[in-house]
């Protein structure tokens, strides 16, 4: 049916190669917070399944990561399988496809995938979030099966006031998953939105052009036949400089 918009929120959503491609994951942020300059970094992670965004705040960057595995876990297995560090990722939430009885009580078994799915988060100095009740975060509407727990939230180890998440069964309206939510609390006055921006005719401004300069000279455009295939170079190397 394709992905809603709305003026009011941004939207990030890969695009897709193909129909077979077509992207099951999306992030959606309000326009409030556009200041933070959000940006979707394929460029540190390019799977149809994986959405990482990139926020400045005060300075620094970091990230957040919306996730969904399918039945053969093959995002799992994809993140297990790569070889990169990164810095700052505050939440790794999604639908992870896996029944265990570490989340679900109503479940009485151990998954193998799960301890790979730890070893992950383990490496981006997450920890698994409990939420405030112990409830279903999808709802069958087969009577021969069971609800069940399929939606997890990772959260950052050493932050002291983002730790715990609910579940909003309530909320549910086309879905069968209830939304998770976690609340963030606002900074107190001596925490300040850092835009991160660059002043006119400064030598931050002249590093910065020089630098996009020399990104968009590296541009092989001998491949370019139609349109179609400029807006895919376009769009690959807008990425690499919004993350940059």
């Amino acid at each position: 049916m394709g992905i809603v918009n709305h003026p009011n929120w941004l939207m990030f959503a890969r695009e897709p190669a193909s129909h077979n491609e077509l992207p099951r994951v999306a992030t959606f942020i309000n326009i409030r917070l556009s200041s933070l300059r959000f940006s979707f970094c394929k460029d540190i992670i390019n799977h149809r399944d994986i959405l990482l965004l990139s926020f400045f705040n005060n300075g620094d960057i970091f990230y957040v990561m919306n996730v969904y595995s399918d039945s053969s876990h093959s995002t799992i297995k994809y993140l297990k399988d790569i070889d990169f560090q990164l810095r700052n990722l505050i939440i790794m939430t999604g639908d992870f496809n896996i029944h265990d009885s570490l989340w679900d009580p109503s479940y009485n078994f151990h998954s193998s995938i799960s301890d790979d799915l730890f070893a992950i988060a383990d490496s981006f100095n997450l920890f698994l979030s409990f939420p405030m009740d112990q409830v279903p975060t999808r709802y069958s509407d087969n009577t021969n099966d069971s609800n069940s727990v399929l939606d997890l939230m990772f959260l950052r180890c050493d932050s002291e006031e983002i730790n715990l998440h609910i579940i909003h069964p309530e909320w549910q309206l086309t879905s069968d998953h209830a939304p998770l939510m976690i609340i963030i609390p606002i900074a107190d006055e001596h925490i300040n939105i850092c835009k991160h921006t660059i002043i006119k005719d400064s030598v931050e401004e002249v590093e910065f052009v020089n630098e996009v300069i020399a990104l968009f000279s590296k541009v092989d455009a001998s491949s370019i036949s139609n349109v179609y295939d400029l807006d895919e170079v376009v769009s690959s190397w807008a990425d690499i400089v919004s993350c940059s």
